[in-house]
């Protein structure tokens, strides 16, 4: 069975919410969108490089699903840009007209939990979602998780939308970290279904 790899930037309070930029996600107010820039280390690209090799499929709620369909746009020959392009993409969404914006997109417009589990039961490489809190928080509520491979920014927003919803209680075991020269430190944990 694949394994589904939650990626995220996060803060120490656990913010997930518009990492890259200051328009990424404005929602309930949010102004701290780019967080994560100050911080940047070709390391952490370097890791992100490493992450999406092992991984065949994205799964991205809408929003994210259409922030990253920007990679559409990058010139053909470019080998991280061929490589996003490649890749399967499944966007979950009730309200998104077409996958037309991003090759090889695929909606999931109804019983997620059931496409997910079906999804991870065909043969491949990982499954990898970022951004998309909304489908983290349906997917951990689901148990569809195995890992999470977080980069963990060293400050505090005090608000915005987080990686767990409310209530939720999840065992983890920590498989590896790793610091980076900015401060961040990457936590991979696997999820512990037992």
């Amino acid at each position: 069975m694949r394994k589904l790899i939650v990626a995220e930037f996060i803060t120490l309070d656990g913010v997930i919410q518009a990492p890259g930029g200051a328009e990424e996600d404005t929602d309930g107010g949010f102004a701290y969108g780019g967080w994560t820039i100050p911080y940047w280390h070709d390391d952490i690209g370097a890791h992100f490089d490493q992450a999406i090799s092992d991984c065949d499929a994205f799964l991205l709620g809408r929003r994210t699903w259409q922030g990253h369909a920007v990679f559409e746009t990058i010139e053909e020959g470019d080998p991280f840009g061929d490589q996003m392009k490649r890749m399967r993409k499944y966007v979950v969404s009730t309200t998104l007209p077409s996958a037309d914006a991003w090759r090889n997109s695929t909606i999931i417009r109804e019983n997620v939990v059931a496409e997910v589990q079906k999804l991870k039961a065909q043969p491949g490489k990982n499954i990898y979602v970022d951004g998309s809190s909304v489908l983290v928080h349906t997917l951990a509520q689901h148990h569809l998780i195995d890992e999470y491979s977080l980069l963990v920014y060293p400050l505090v927003l005090g608000g915005g939308k987080h990686i767990f919803p409310a209530g939720l209680h999840v065992n983890l075991q920590l498989i590896e970290t790793k610091p980076f020269p900015t401060g961040v430190v990457l936590m991979r944990y696997a999820v512990n279904h037992a």
